[in-house]
C-alpha cells in the first residue's frame, strides 16, 4: 500500500452529486431510505435546491430518451423543471421536509368518547408506477385521561406528511397509525382509508370504478366489537 497515495475521494468533495452525499450518509447511520421513508434528518441546509437542480437534470434526459423535443417544443420546454418541483416540494415532499409541528394538550376535561375525524382527503402516489392515489380517510380515536388533545386539523396536516411519499396504501395507513398513536396515545384508534389508484385506472386494466379500502384497528377497536361498529356505521357512505 503506498502511504503517498492521495486519500479516497469523500462524498464531501466538490462535484459529487447531493443525492450521492444524502446517500452516504443515510448508510452511514444505517438508516432505511425506501420510497415511503421520511429522510429529512440528513438533508443539509441548501441540499434540497440542489437536489432539485439534479432531479431537473436528470428528468431532462428521461424526456431526451423519450424523443421529445423540449427545445422546438414550447409546451415541454421547462416540463423537466416543473416535474422536478412536483416531486421535491410537491407529491412526495414528505420524504424531504420534518414532520410539522404540532401543538399536543392534556386531556383536562378527561374526554373518553369516540371521536371521529373525516374525510381527509388523501393524495399519494404508488411506489411501483408514481401514479396518483386519491382517495379519503376516516379516524376513530377513543380517549382517555392520559390521552394527548390535537387539534382536529393536525390529522390531516399529520396525514398530508405520511401521504406525500411514494408508498402502498396498505403500509401508508400503518405508517399514520403509528404517528397518531404516539402522538396521542389513545386507549383505541382506528383509521379506514378508501382510495382510487391511477396505477389501476390509468394504465393496465385501466378500471376506473375500482377503489381500494383498508383499514388498521388498535387497543379497544380490537378488543370491544360494539365500538368497532360504532364507529364503522358511522363513516358516511358514497
Amino acid at each position: 500500500m503506498n502511504p503517498n497515495a492521495p486519500a479516497p475521494a469523500s462524498a464531501e468533495d466538490e462535484g459529487v452529486p447531493v443525492s450521492t452525499k444524502i446517500r452516504e450518509r443515510l448508510k452511514a447511520a444505517r438508516q432505511r431510505y425506501h420510497a415511503n421513508d421520511n429522510i429529512a434528518s440528513f438533508i443539509q441546509p441548501g441540499e434540497l435546491e440542489q437536489l432539485l437542480d439534479e432531479v431537473t437534470a436528470k428528468m431532462q434526459g428521461v424526456l431526451e430518451s423519450l424523443v421529445i423535443d423540449t427545445e422546438g417544443d414550447h409546451n415541454t420546454a421547462s416540463t423537466a423543471r416543473r416535474v422536478a418541483k412536483m416531486y421535491v416540494n410537491e407529491v412526495f415532499k414528505g420524504r424531504y421536509a420534518a414532520a410539522p409541528a404540532i401543538t399536543e394538550f392534556p386531556n383536562a376535561e378527561r374526554l373518553n368518547e369516540l371521536m371521529i375525524v373525516g374525510p381527509i382527503t388523501v393524495r399519494s402516489a404508488c411506489s411501483h408506477h408514481f401514479c396518483p392515489v386519491m382517495g379519503k380517510l376516516w379516524i376513530g380515536v377513543m380517549p382517555n385521561e392520559r390521552t394527548n388533545v390535537i387539534g382536529l386539523s393536525k390529522y390531516a396536516r399529520l396525514a398530508e406528511w405520511v401521504m406525500g411519499r411514494p408508498q402502498i396504501q396498505e403500509e401508508a395507513v400503518v405508517q399514520l397509525a403509528d404517528l397518531i398513536q404516539q402522538k396521542t396515545r389513545p386507549d383505541g384508534l382506528a383509521l379506514v382509508m378508501q382510495a382510487t389508484h391511477f396505477c389501476m385506472a390509468w394504465r393496465g386494466v385501466k378500471d376506473v370504478d375500482s377503489k381500494m379500502i383498508n383499514s388498521v384497528m388498535r387497543g379497544v377497536f380490537l378488543t370491544q366489537p360494539n365500538l368497532r361498529r360504532e364507529f364503522l356505521s358511522l363513516i358516511p357512505r358514497d
